[in-house]
C-alpha cells in the first residue's frame, strides 16, 4: 500500500475537498482521508450554497479555479440572485442544492481528478520529525507520510452533540467524533478552544400545507456560479417563506429548564449570525415572529429543511412548537435538529498560508480554524492546498490581499484579528467591496490563478476575451454621441431629465434611471452594435461605467494602502526592542508577528502611532 504522499488533507468536507483537489491539480500526490467515504463534500446544515458574500466567495473559488462553483451549478435546484435592488458591490448569488447530488458530483470530480488517492479512516495525530509535519497516524494504526499537511477537521475534533438533556459524541448526527488530534496539538504548543453551531429538524414534505406558506421562486433567468459554460437548469423548485409566532414561543420556552443552552451544558461560543430559536426568542423577546425559509432538500425527495429553526431543546419541545406554524400544523419529523460542540484552534497561531507558525508544512482549514459555513472553509481548503504544494516545492507562497478577493479579507481578519466565536463572512467585512464584486471574480483571479498553473488556458482565453469586449463597449461609449430627439422619449418614459444637445453615451449611462438596455432601445445602432458582445462582457461594461467615480475612489484608496503592505517584516522583528512602540503594541505585534507593515497596521491595539513609529524605524 502506498504511504508516501506529497501532501495529506485530513476531512473531506468542503475545505478538504477543495485542498485536495488544487493540490492535485498542481501536480503533488494528495491523500485524502475520510472517517466515511459516503459522506464526502456532505451538506452538513443547509442544503445551499452562497448568499450574501458567500456567494462572492463561490464565483472567486472558481476564478481560481476551484470546483464549489462548477458542483453548485451541477446541482443546483434554484438559483436566486440576492440584494439586485441595491448597487452591484452587494449582488449575492445563491443557490438551492441537491444535496446528495452535491455530494455525488464532488466525489466523482475528486475522483477523476489525478494524484488524488482516498483512505477510510480517522486520523488520531500527526508525525513530527525534525521539528516539522511528516505524515500522519491513523486510528487503525497505520501511519502515512508526507511533506506537508492539512487539517481540515470541520466540527469533528472531540464533537459532542446535544439535544435537550441527552448528550453523546459525535461529529455530525449519525457519524462519531474524532479524537487525539486535539490532546496532540496542544502538546506540542498550540491554543484550542471550543465552539458550538446547530442545524434544524428535518421534516417531511407531504405533512406540510404550503398554500398555507409563501412562495419563494428562483430568477424567472437564472444564472451560474461557474464561469465555465455549466447547464443551467430548465426547470426551478420553490422554496416557501412561513413564520413563528407567540404560541410557538411559549411552547419553545417551557423547554428552556431541559434546554443545554440554558442549564450550562454547552461551554463553546455559538454563531452570532445564525442563532437558534431558542436564542432568538430569548434576545428579541419584542418580536412576536420569526421567519422561517422552508428549503426542498433535492429534486426528488420530500424531505424539507426548516431554515431558522436550529434547536438544541428537547424533541418533544421542537415537535410541539412546529406544529403550531402556519402550514405545519400536520408536521411529521424526519429528525430533530440538535447543537454540535467542538474544538478549534484559534487562526491567530496560522501565518496568511494558513501554516501554522509551531510546526512548519502543518495547514488548518475550515472550522478547526473558527469559521462558519461551507464557503469559508472551501475557499480556506483552496489556499492551503495551493500554498502546501508550493511550500514542499520551493515557491514563493500565495497571499491575497485584502483588495483583490473576499478570500483576502476572510484569511486576513483570521489570522490578523483572531476570532473567539465561529466567524461568517459578510459584504461589510470588505471595505473595498465595490472592487470585489461577484461579476468580476473572473478578472481579478484568474490570470492569478494561471500563473500559478491552476486555471487552464481555456479559462484564461474567456477572461481575456471578456475584458477585451468590455473595453470595446466602453470605448464605444465615450467616442460616441447621441442627439436628444433619439433618447429624449425614453427620458420622458424613465423620468429623467431630458437632453438639450448631443452628449457622449458615456455621459448618460451614469444617471440612475438609465440602463444600457433602455439606451440600445432607444438608438438602433447601440442595440446592433451590442449583439456582437457576450451578456457577461455588456453588464462588465454597465457596472464599470455607471459606477466608474466609486471605482476610481476605491482604487485610489488602495493604491494609498498598498504602500504599506509592500514594506514587509521580517519573521524574527524584534519588536520587544523599539521601546518607542506603546506597551500594548509591542505585546500584540510579537503575538501576531505580521509579515507587512499593513498587516501590523490592522492588530487591534496598534495604533497610527506605533505605525509611524515602525516606519520610522524601517527608514521609510
Amino acid at each position: 500500500m502506498h504511504s508516501q504522499y506529497d501532501i495529506i488533507v485530513v476531512g473531506a468536507g468542503h475545505a478538504g475537498c477543495e485542498a485536495a483537489a488544487a493540490a492535485a491539480n498542481l501536480g503533488s500526490s494528495v491523500l485524502l482521508i475520510t472517517m466515511n467515504m459516503q459522506t464526502i463534500a456532505q451538506m452538513s446544515c443547509n442544503p445551499a450554497m452562497g448568499g450574501i458574500a458567500k456567494g462572492q466567495i463561490v464565483r472567486e473559488i472558481d476564478a481560481m479555479g476551484g470546483y464549489s462553483g462548477i458542483v453548485s451549478d451541477r446541482s443546483m435546484i434554484q438559483f436566486r440572485m440576492l440584494n439586485l435592488s441595491k448597487g452591484p458591490a452587494m449582488w449575492s448569488p445563491r443557490t438551492q442544492n441537491d444535496r446528495q447530488r452535491f455530494a455525488e458530483e464532488w466525489r466523482l470530480m475528486l475522483e477523476q481528478t489525478p494524484n488524488v488517492d482516498f483512505w477510510q479512516d480517522m486520523v488520531d495525530g500527526v508525525i513530527i520529525e525534525n521539528n516539522k509535519v511528516a505524515g500522519v497516524t491513523t486510528s487503525m494504526g497505520q501511519k502515512f507520510y508526507a511533506k506537508a499537511v492539512v487539517l481540515t477537521n470541520g466540527t469533528f475534533l472531540n464533537g459532542l452533540i446535544h439535544i435537550g438533556e441527552k448528550r453523546f459524541g459525535g461529529g455530525r448526527s449519525g457519524e462519531r467524533a474524532s479524537t487525539g488530534i486535539t490532546e496532540q496539538l496542544i502538546s506540542l504548543g498550540f491554543r484550542s478552544g471550543r465552539m458550538k453551531t446547530g442545524t434544524p429538524p428535518r421534516v417531511d414534505g407531504r405533512s406540510l400545507d404550503f398554500s398555507k406558506m409563501d412562495e419563494q421562486k428562483g430568477d424567472d433567468i437564472p444564472a451560474r456560479f461557474s464561469f465555465t459554460d455549466t447547464p443551467l437548469p430548465v426547470t426551478q423548485r420553490s422554496c416557501h417563506i412561513t413564520y413563528t409566532n407567540p404560541e410557538v414561543h411559549e411552547i419553545l420556552k417551557e423547554g428552556f429548564d431541559r434546554s443545554p443552552m440554558y442549564t450550562g451544558r454547552i461551554q463553546g461560543l455559538g454563531p452570532r449570525y445564525c442563532p437558534s430559536i431558542e436564542d432568538k426568542i430569548s434576545r428579541f423577546s419584542e418580536r412576536d415572529r420569526h421567519q422561517l425559509f422552508v428549503e426542498p432538500e433535492g429534486w426528488n425527495t420530500v424531505e424539507i429543511y426548516v431554515n431558522g429553526f436550529s434547536s438544541s431543546l428537547p424533541e418533544d419541545v421542537q415537535y410541539k412548537a412546529l406544529r403550531l406554524i402556519p402550514g405545519f400544523e400536520n408536521v411529521k419529523m424526519f429528525r430533530p435538529g440538535y447543537a454540535i460542540e467542538y474544538d478549534f484552534f484559534p487562526p491567530d497561531q496560522l501565518e496568511l498560508t494558513l501554516e501554522t507558525k509551531n510546526i512548519p508544512n502543518l495547514y488548518f482549514a475550515g472550522q478547526i480554524n473558527g469559521t462558519t459555513g461551507y464557503e469559508e472553509a472551501a475557499c480556506q481548503g483552496l489556499m492551503a492546498g495551493i500554498n502546501a504544494h508550493l511550500k514542499i516545492n520551493e515557491k514563493d507562497p500565495l497571499v491575497i490581499k485584502r483588495s483583490e478577493a473576499y478570500i483576502g479579507v476572510l484569511i486576513d481578519d483570521l489570522v490578523t484579528k483572531g476570532t473567539d466565536e465561529p466567524y461568517r463572512m459578510f459584504t461589510s467585512r470588505a471595505e473595498f467591496r465595490t472592487l470585489l464584486r461577484q461579476d468580476n471574480a473572473d478578472l481579478r483571479l484568474t490570470p492569478l490563478a494561471h500563473e500559478l498553473g491552476l486555471a487552464s488556458d481555456e479559462r484564461m482565453k474567456k477572461v481575456e476575451a471578456k475584458a477585451n469586449e468590455t473595453g470595446a463597449i466602453i470605448n464605444y461609449f465615450k467616442s460616441q454621441s447621441v442627439s436628444p430627439e433619439l433618447v429624449n422619449p425614453v427620458f420622458e418614459t424613465l423620468g429623467t431629465e431630458p437632453i438639450r444637445q448631443k452628449l457622449k453615451l458615456i455621459n448618460l449611462i451614469g444617471r440612475p434611471q438609465v440602463s444600457l438596455s433602455d439606451l440600445a432601445a432607444a438608438i438602433p445602432e447601440l442595440e446592433k452594435i451590442l449583439t456582437n458582445y457576450t451578456t457577461d462582457a455588456i453588464e462588465q461594461a454597465e457596472i464599470q461605467m455607471k459606477y466608474q467615480g466609486y471605482i476610481e475612489k476605491e482604487q485610489e484608496m488602495v493604491d494609498k494602502i498598498s504602500r504599506l503592505e509592500d514594506i514587509t517584516l521580517r519573521e524574527d522583528f524584534d519588536f520587544d526592542g523599539i521601546r518607542s512602540l506603546s506597551a500594548e503594541a509591542r505585546q500584540k505585534l510579537a503575538h501576531v508577528k505580521p509579515r507587512t507593515l499593513g498587516q501590523a497596521s490592522r492588530i487591534s491595539g496598534v495604533s497610527p502611532a506605533d505605525i509611524s513609529v515602525l516606519m520610522v524605524y524601517l527608514g521609510r
